[in-house]
């Protein structure tokens, strides 16, 4: 039984049965089975399972056996503290975490049919094919125009909306000052995906307020966020920049009772160097001292021209790296990927709060001129025939798959009504 079958029935539901029961006896209800994380840590996130009459939202870890999770040292690595559940085909014995608390496991049921099995194990070994992770494959590539001009440019709005409401949440949190809540959500795409959330713990661990007491200084906010890092203590003996870094941070912390988030929050696996952590946050850090009114400046920006501007490393006077190392400059892609992410979506929120019809507009032509952007799920669109020009397409097409392909809902799209209509979409 390979390992990565038991993720694809977890990932698809295609359990022939499931355990009503944990090993200990516990009734428990499967919400949702989460995101399947491609990076080091548990297998899914955010899973939402029902233990004994209480909601737990958290990861999930899968294995052939339950003695897995000490073969692969899950139990020294504080990762897999948050896991909320162990499944398993065999629940040969029981496991803990780094804290030495007991891990709450279940049986994953199949059927041990070969025929059942071959069937399944087909599309997991060929999960990253276009055909298998889109229903409705087979229709698109004999009809790419299914997915319409007015389809993509709904969907692209959707997809504004949703950035939209989560702009909100982060003013609220931030008593509607737009400048912190811009300053959190540049912190988190900062992370590029991979280390999007602790990237985003930092900047809520350390306020604006008191990077900008210092912002005069590059030396004290790279002290500042690598020190909040959790990074920066057990590398301070490395050099004396570090070392540096390190004794200001210790003064700096103390004068804002400053607490760093957990070191073992960043992620590192199949990670090249130009995008470590302590590039990231010495890059993030660099923006911050370069633009005064970072925020301001960006929706005042017209031109997606200006806009990289603003976000490009200058480096000026030798003088400013005198005890601290100039970053990496930010590359052309990475500085798109934060345009269409963080900077266009502010464009639209902050336009849509003054009511302002032509600004949103404005925001939506920003995306057409930032190149399309390549990622996997892209490259799938692509193979099935779709034309794609710029960002605003691909962000409507990863829109579409991650609302309606993945989670199948087919009946609330578009593309889906149209093959249902004509009965060209086999039900499963």
């Amino acid at each position: 039984m390979p390992e990565i079958l038991l993720h694809y029935i977890w990932q698809k539901q295609l359990w022939a049965g499931f355990a009503q029961y944990t090993t200990q006896g516990l009734p428990i209800e499967i919400i949702s089975v989460g995101q399947h994380n491609q990076h080091a840590g548990p297998d899914f996130s955010n899973a939402h399972i029902r233990i004994n009459g209480q909601d737990w939202v958290g990861n999930v870890e899968i294995h052939v056996r339950a003695s897995d999770w000490y073969k692969h040292h899950h139990n020294t690595n504080p990762t897999y503290d948050t896991t909320i559940l162990h499944v398993v085909a065999q629940a040969d014995q029981e496991i803990e975490n780094s804290r030495g608390e007991k891990i709450v496991q279940c049986e994953l049921q199949y059927p041990h049919d070969k025929d059942y099995l071959s069937q399944l194990l087909a599309p997991a070994q060929g999960m990253d094919r276009p055909i298998d992770m889109i229903d409705c494959s087979h229709q698109l590539i004999s009809d790419p125009d299914l997915i319409s001009m007015g389809w993509k440019q709904a969907l692209l709005l959707k997809r504004l909306e949703c950035k939209r409401q989560s702009i909100q949440q982060l003013l609220e949190i931030t008593q509607q000052s737009w400048a912190h809540a811009f300053y959190i959500s540049l912190a988190h795409n900062f992370g590029f995906h991979t280390n999007g959330l602790p990237f985003e713990a930092l900047a809520l661990a350390t306020p604006l307020s008191y990077l900008q007491k210092h912002r005069n200084s590059l030396f004290q906010l790279t002290s500042i966020l690598l020190g909040q890092s959790g990074l920066l203590e057990e590398q301070a003996t490395k050099d004396a920049e570090l070392s540096a870094l390190w004794n200001e941070y210790c003064f700096l912390q103390k004068k804002f009772s400053l607490r760093p988030i957990d070191k073992h929050m960043w992620k590192r696996l199949r990670m090249r160097p130009q995008n470590t952590p302590e590039v990231r946050i010495r890059q993030f850090a660099h923006i911050l001292y370069q633009s005064e009114h970072l925020f301001s400046q960006l929706m005042e920006a017209k031109t997606q021209k200006a806009m990289v501007k603003l976000l490009a490393l200058e480096y000026g006077e030798d003088s400013i790296y005198h005890h601290v190392a100039r970053p990496m400059p930010l590359g052309r892609k990475s500085i798109e990927i934060l345009l269409i992410n963080t900077i266009i979506p502010y464009h639209y929120a902050y336009a849509h709060a003054q009511q302002n019809t032509t600004k949103i507009n404005q925001a939506i032509a920003l995306l057409e001129q930032v190149p399309k952007e390549d990622n996997t799920i892209i490259r799938q669109w692509a193979v099935l025939g779709q034309h794609i020009a710029s960002a605003a397409d691909t962000q409507a097409l990863l829109h579409l798959y991650q609302n309606y392909c993945q989670p199948h809902r087919c009946f609330n799209c578009h593309v889906g009504q149209q093959v249902f209509a004509h009965k060209q979409l086999e039900l499963f």
